[in-house]
């Protein structure tokens, strides 16, 4: 058995899919406001990729804490509970989690032949961070979801909202496997699931954040510990480059990870945000939006 080793006076923070983009820019952002002392575990699926990426935060100017790149497909549930039981016994716990992986999502290929990866990392990566990074979260920790104003319930049509309101997780997760089922038998549109894959794939992620949080709120408001979902805004990154024409108003990664760092990084959270979806530090109100339009009708725009 091995020994427990509680590091009290250093943070722990991880953050999923960091090897580029946004996560990168996260992971970099938490590397030079943190202290010498504390830990960033930048992780991803790809052992060179990540390893990579790692470096270039550890030598990039400004980088104040500790930086050290593992392996972690938060796909593989098996593997985020590996790693999550792990940091509990090494450390003690975890004081950060940032789960941003995301998939390769395109607007060239059919929406069916995209949904099982998509939704494996996106949704399935979700789910296994809540529940297995929640329990070894420590007081005054932060675990966040990056997801996105799409998150938002009423992006959905009336039909559907009440799979995900007021949902547990557990619910969130067969909600998703039902409209996972409807898209390869093809009667998602029949359901009036939207035709991008992203959208319903947000508002799981915003209800799961819900789910967990419900039932941790009373004990984590004393503690002023964070659970939330943020949205960083439109953000200039390789997976989004297809998906829109007009990025005259879109944000550096850099850019995108401040208001994301702010609120992880505040010393007491605000308990307005707590269990909500956050852009730019103002609640996004879970019941708004109004139903997308199909990605034809987005991709015309």
């Amino acid at each position: 058995m091995s020994s427990l080793v509680v590091m009290s006076d250093a943070r722990i923070a991880l953050v999923t899919g960091a090897n580029q983009g946004l996560g990168f820019a996260l992971a970099a952002g938490l590397a030079a406001r943190m202290n010498p002392d504390d830990l960033v575990l930048l992780t991803g699926r790809h052992a060179r990729r990540v390893a990579d990426a790692a470096a270039a935060v550890s030598t990039r100017a400004g980088t104040r804490s500790r930086v050290l790149g593992r392996v972690l497909d938060v796909a593989g549930t098996g593997a985020v509970a590996g790693l999550a039981a792990e940091l509990a016994d090494r450390h003690g716990g975890v004081d950060i989690v940032i789960s941003n992986a995301i998939a390769a999502l395109t607007p060239d290929r059919p929406q069916p032949e995209q949904a099982d990866a998509f939704i494996d990392v996106a949704n399935g990566g979700t789910h296994a961070v809540l529940r297995s990074f929640g329990p070894v979260l420590r007081p005054g920790g932060r675990l966040i979801v990056v997801a996105s104003s799409l998150g938002t319930l009423g992006h959905l049509d009336p039909r559907l909202q009440p799979l995900f309101d007021g949902a547990t997780l557990a619910e969130v997760e067969a909600a998703v496997e039902s409209w996972r089922t409807a898209i390869h038998d093809g009667t998602a549109e029949e359901q009036s699931w939207p035709r991008w894959i992203n959208v319903p794939s947000k508002v799981a992620q915003v209800a799961a954040v819900r789910a967990v949080a419900t039932q941790r709120r009373a004990a984590d408001l004393a503690k002023g510990t964070l659970v939330a979902a943020v949205c960083p805004g439109l953000v200039d990154t390789r997976a989004s480059r297809p998906w829109f024409d007009d990025y005259s108003r879109a944000q550096t990664p850099d850019q995108a990870a401040r208001a994301v760092l702010d609120l992880i990084l505040a010393d007491r959270p605000d308990p307005a945000t707590y269990g909500e979806l956050v852009q730019f530090g103002q609640v996004l109100p879970w019941h708004s939006g109004t139903p997308f339009p199909s990605q034809d009708q987005m991709l015309s725009r």
